[in-house]
């Protein structure tokens, strides 16, 4: 939309009747959200509450329209990238959150592990190592206060606060361990997700391309990183039909996990009583 028509919509917005304000609304959000800005030096510059308000009920549709956009054609990949996934979902609440900003912080931890790993170490021992920069160096941990708050599900406040959720510090989790190449996969599971440490060498011999039986443990996030044992497992989590004790031996895929959080995403709304937001969300949710 060329800026001469956009500023002559514009030009409606202070009309009080709604039957003219209705065909403007969806006349405006045909655009893409390359108008944002736009939009905002006008509802910086107006005196007028009514057109303030209808710019921020616009910008906020068109930013919406724009992440649900986004998320699709993630979701529509072949090869689907975790840590891409819930950016798009923490940019969906923060427009203005910064990619670089994000890799930044999550490489500055990966560098911190990284110079502490030795090509020596067993399998334990660095799950030890990434454990104690990441629960006791930087101090990630559940928020067992206010364990419904939607800030526990966006990737810059957690990074922020240093907390999260059971599936929010759990993705965070499996995302640093896997950007230093260790062969874990997010586990999910009705109790609490986990994070298992597979075999790979045995599996891809064993089943080519299935990860089948082969976890060699369990890695418990919500507990500092505990590590369980595969016979322990069923301590924390009761599993007695054969097709739930399968997902304990099976990767989640990043689509079902990016779900997963919106799901808590959409609870911690509903919690607090906001409509507009598990709407959206919902919607969203409904593309995965």
């Amino acid at each position: 939309m060329n800026e001469n028509k956009l500023d002559l919509l514009i030009t409606l917005l202070d009309d009080p009747d709604d039957s003219v304000f209705q065909p403007v609304l969806e006349e405006i959000l045909k655009a893409d959200i390359s108008v944002v800005d736009h939009l905002e030096h006008i509802w910086e510059t107006s005196l007028d509450d009514l057109v303030q308000k209808r710019i921020e009920l616009i910008i906020q549709q068109i930013q919406f329209n724009d992440a649900k956009k986004r998320i699709k054609s993630w979701a529509s990949e072949q090869a689907i990238d975790l840590f891409d996934g819930f950016f798009l979902i923490s940019r969906q609440q923060f427009p203005e959150l910064k990619l670089k900003s994000v890799q930044v912080q999550l490489d500055n931890i990966r560098k911190d592990i990284w110079l502490e790993f030795r090509n020596s170490l067993t399998s334990l021992e660095k799950i030890t190592i990434l454990n104690h920069i990441v629960f006791d160096h930087y101090r990630f941990k559940i928020d067992r206060k206010n364990p419904d708050s939607p800030n526990l599900c966006y990737i810059n406040r957690i990074l922020e606060s240093r907390k999260g959720n059971p599936v929010s510090l759990t993705i965070l989790y499996t995302l640093i361990a896997r950007s230093l190449k260790l062969p874990v996969h997010y586990i999910d599971i009705p109790n609490g997700p986990l994070v298992g440490y597979f075999d790979q060498a045995i599996a891809r011999l064993a089943h080519g391309d299935d990860y089948g039986n082969s976890v060699i443990f369990y890695i418990n996030p919500s507990n500092k990183g505990a590590i369980i044992g595969p016979r322990e497992v069923d301590y924390i989590q009761p599993v007695r039909e054969m097709t739930n004790r399968a997902k304990l031996t099976e990767p989640c895929a990043d689509r079902i996990i990016i779900k997963r959080l919106l799901e808590k995403l959409i609870f911690a709304y509903s919690q607090a009583g906001a409509t507009d937001k598990v709407s959206d969300l919902s919607k969203i949710a409904g593309i995965l």
